[in-house]
């Protein structure tokens, strides 16, 4: 069946409007490491996707995943230990005191999930994030997913920040300066919330700020944003779904770049490798208070399969040494990255860490106007040379490549080498 056969079925059955990436959409049929795969079995360099954390249809995660699907699947309200040595496994690589954590299937639940328990220890509601986030797309989380603002509209117990990054900070303002700044705003906004008669609850981010645009974010920004959610008796919700497992290379979590230690951490695309696993990672005083309030239980959050497939991956990011990985090739990235900014005028930034790398596009380095078009026709050329990525920020100006983590310095030679090319021909 030819792709706009395929389109046309695809939109009387799941209704129209459903997202597909590129003018020219890719029939995918397989996946392997970095790679995928078309239905005519041409090769596409993968530079896009961190669902397949450790690679697609990582062996050992596939083994995994049937074996114990062959042995027993069920849900958490029975005893099973793969359940508790993977939740042991993956507490362990938090911080203290996060060492408790509810399983659920999608980073959508994680983060609902958080703020409810939130909302529960802190008697507030009021949440604070950035003004070009995104965090899932149920009722609740839709209210802070503001990259895409829900047509219902957004409560008044949402307050939105600026995105804090040095590249598009306000004129002559830099170092401890600008992030004060920034910091500021959340001030600002807990201030607002309290004049509305709201109780803060928390601010919740995600670590890395991807659909931001992967801004530099000034340093002392999260401490001291976060000195004042405490100080107005909330807490610090970190979403990890993008940056978490050791993508940004230097950290496990995001979180430790700024060295302040989250209350509630969210989990979730990465932790099943495709297999929908997600969680919320808690300090148990939290856990202990939403459990003893509220029954929750998720039917499919944490069974024995999910656990198995979770297990496995943290298995191979260990023994593959993927984390090192990420530090290393990302590291070489972005040095290929600013290369090429030396020659093209169109890069007005290279930013990001680890795994998760981008350049903001612009068409002139002084005003800093945003290439918007020039991007997307970017992207699309790069699909058509055979490099998957994206594009992402409140301009939709930054291109966005975050890989499967065995990504190698091979396939970055690949994509500088392709982008390179792309760029000539624009």
């Amino acid at each position: 069946m030819g792709i706009e056969d395929l389109i046309a079925r695809r939109e009387r059955l799941l209704g129209p409007g459903n997202p597909l990436f590129y003018e020219n959409p890719v029939h995918l049929v397989r996946g392997e490491g970095v790679w995928v795969f078309d239905a005519d079995g041409r090769r596409y360099l993968d530079c896009y996707n961190n669902v397949p954390h450790v690679g697609h249809c990582h062996p050992r995660v596939v083994e995994a995943l049937a074996r114990q699907a062959a042995t027993l699947n069920t849900h958490t309200r029975y005893l099973h230990e793969t359940i508790l040595d993977y939740g042991e496994q993956l507490t362990a690589m938090f911080d203290a005191p996060l060492s408790t954590v509810a399983f659920v299937c999608t980073g959508t639940e994680a983060n609902e999930l958080a703020m409810r328990m939130a909302n529960f220890y802190t008697g507030g509601t009021g949440i604070i994030c950035s003004n070009w986030g995104y965090h899932g797309n149920s009722a609740a989380v839709a209210q802070i997913s503001t990259i895409f603002p829900p047509p219902e509209g957004i409560g008044k117990h949402i307050r939105m920040i600026p995105s804090p990054g040095t590249y598009r900070g306000p004129d002559g303002v830099t170092g401890a300066a600008l992030a004060r700044h920034y910091a500021d705003e959340v001030k600002r906004a807990i201030d607002g919330l309290h004049a509305d008669g709201l109780r803060l609850s928390a601010i919740l981010v995600d670590t890395i700020f991807s659909s931001e645009g992967l801004p530099d974010v000034p340093p002392d920004f999260m401490r001291l944003a976060v000195e004042h959610v405490r100080n107005a008796g909330g807490l610090f919700i970190a979403d990890e779904v993008q940056p978490g497992f050791g993508r940004m290379g230097n950290h496990l979590w995001g979180y430790q770049h700024y060295g302040v230690v989250p209350d509630l951490v969210t989990l979730g695309k990465p932790m099943g490798n495709g297999h929908p696993l997600a969680g919320v990672i808690a300090r148990p005083d939290i856990m202990s208070a939403f459990r003893n309030q509220v029954m929750y239980f998720n039917t499919f959050g944490g069974n024995p399969v999910s656990c198995a497939v979770g297990k496995a991956v943290l298995d191979v990011l260990k023994d593959e040494r993927l984390v090192d990985n990420a530090r290393v090739v990302g590291d070489y990235v972005i040095g290929g990255l600013k290369r090429l900014q030396q020659k093209h005028d169109l890069i007005g930034d290279v930013r990001g860490r680890g795994l998760f790398f981008g350049a903001e596009l612009v068409r002139d380095g002084k005003t800093k106007e945003p290439a918007t078009e020039e991007t997307k026709r970017l992207v699309n050329s790069m699909r058509e040379r055979g490099v998957l990525l994206s594009r992402i920020g409140q301009y939709d100006n930054v291109l966005k490549m975050r890989p499967p983590m065995p990504f190698s310095r091979d396939h970055a030679d690949l994509v500088l080498q392709t982008l390179d090319e792309a760029l000539f021909a624009l």
